[in-house]
């Protein structure tokens, strides 16, 4: 399995990705249900983006997007084609993403919305922290887009301070250890993306 930063050679995957994210979030009866396939486009030809490949089948995603002027970033969309499922191909992605997340912003806070309790498990395994919402981006455009969510009514009957989703926070100056390992700010700096690119599961 390759696991790889994303280039315009992924696009042919961005419609079974679109749809999977939408049929999972359906299954779950909660989540961001779509994105378009405009979104997902940019996503994937800029180089924001983590894109799981086995002999030329899509395996996996998961995008970066910037808030507060790159002050938070975010990574968003996670998810994995069924038939991959339950190898810790999820795992794999969330730290791929990570890395290329540190290296592109590296003073920027990491931060994540999940109602999944494994997700929640590799987010603390990076070193996030659960947080209250007032302390992720109060950039109005990250939350118009939970408005495509089931929840957004509890989340504005709540004034935004809480919801089903557990908000969850790395902050680079409390943080010099992923997964146990000290991370210097020269190799956050210097990496480049191909140590992984092989890994299998």
């Amino acid at each position: 399995m390759e696991i790889e930063i994303s280039s315009c050679e992924h696009l042919m995957y961005v419609s079974e990705i679109q749809q999977e994210m939408y049929d999972s979030a359906q299954r779950r009866g909660t989540g961001i249900a779509k994105r378009s396939i405009e979104y997902l486009t940019k996503k994937i030809s800029d180089g924001n983006a983590v894109v799981a490949t086995e002999n030329g089948e899509w395996v996996g995603f998961c995008y970066i997007e910037t808030w507060s002027h790159g002050q938070f970033v975010a990574n968003s969309g996670l998810i994995v084609s069924p038939n991959y499922r339950n190898r810790g191909v999820a795992t794999l992605i969330k730290n791929k993403v990570f890395q290329l997340s540190r290296e592109k912003y590296p003073n920027a806070k990491v931060f994540g919305l999940t109602t999944g309790l494994a997700v929640m498990k590799i987010n603390s395994d990076l070193g996030y922290k659960p947080v209250i919402y007032s302390e992720l981006t109060q950039d109005e455009e990250f939350w118009s887009g939970c408005k495509n969510c089931v929840n957004y009514e509890i989340l504005m009957k709540k004034e935004r301070k809480n919801c089903l989703c557990t908000a969850m926070l790395f902050v680079p100056e409390n943080n010099n250890k992923v997964n146990g390992t000290e991370i210097q700010q020269s190799e956050i700096d210097e990496y480049n993306g191909e140590k992984e690119s092989n890994l299998s599961v």
